[in-house]
């Protein structure tokens, strides 16, 4: 009995060639129609593993990817005409194509974020330096302090305490080194309402206040800022009006204590 092969059907052409254009392990570089190009590793027609794109603009990313998205440890630069050379944006970690986790930032000429990060945005602890020469460590929320934290100021002074969408909000201290004087006390929307303010280290300081802070005595200092603190958290929107509610009067003091 005769053996009758069977004939091969012919695949078309683009079949083929959308075969052969399957993109899987590492490859050379590939270039894209918008004219960016990448060089690196692939999984089942996507980026997957180590790699570098470099964007028609001139950017570059170098580091990890998953199923197509930047994806762990990872190094964002930009080109710089003038010089023709690359600028650091970011170093650090990445998740589903975003800042994600712990990461460096940079700003304009000198201004740093270095620490957490959620989708894009400065969430958690870092250190921010500020192109004045300001320095903030705490926690963040959103791009902004959030929290609490402590901003050292380029002329030496320091806040230490709580924040709220990037302003001194809630209890706080204030450290005035160049004048050597020390304020406690509390803050709403960034402007300080209750406190006392006292003498430390005025004979190390810089450009000392002319005088110094008397001494008097209050019988009970800690319950005056308290009964201001409550003061001011009724200070709200009641049908349709605002209702603020006096600051209690102030007797006898050991600080002078300020109060708005």
């Amino acid at each position: 009995m005769p053996f009758l092969k069977k004939t091969q059907k012919n695949q078309p052409l683009s079949k083929l060639w959308d075969m052969k254009a399957q993109k899987c392990g590492l490859r050379h570089t590939v270039f894209s129609a918008n004219g960016d190009e990448y060089t690196g590793e692939w999984l089942d027609n996507k980026k997957h593993g180590k790699g570098t794109h470099v964007w028609k603009n001139g950017a570059i990313y170098v580091g990890d990817w998953k199923f197509g998205k930047r994806d762990g440890y990872g190094t964002y630069s930009i080109l710089l005409p003038e010089t023709n050379g690359y600028a650091r944006q970011y170093f650090g970690t990445w998740k589903n194509g975003k800042k994600h986790g712990y990461g460096t930032s940079f700003y304009g000429n000198s201004a740093v974020y270095e620490g957490e990060w959620s989708a894009d945005h400065r969430i958690g602890s870092g250190r921010m330096y500020y192109d004045n020469g300001d320095v903030y460590e705490g926690e963040w929320m959103k791009d902004k302090p959030h929290g609490k934290g402590t901003i050292r100021y380029a002329n030496g002074n320091r806040y230490e305490g709580s924040w709220k969408d990037g302003k001194k909000d809630g209890d706080g201290t204030f450290h005035y080194l160049d004048k050597g004087q020390l304020y406690e006390g509390f803050w709403v929307d960034g402007v300080a309402k209750c406190g006392t303010l006292s003498d430390v280290g005025r004979d190390e300081a810089p450009t000392p206040t002319k005088y110094p802070i008397p001494k008097v005595h209050l019988l009970d200092m800690q319950l005056v800022l308290m009964e201001s603190q409550s003061a001011h958290k009724k200070n709200k929107k009641i049908n349709g009006t605002f209702q603020t509610v006096e600051a209690p009067v102030l007797q006898a003091f050991s600080k002078p204590m300020f109060c708005t």
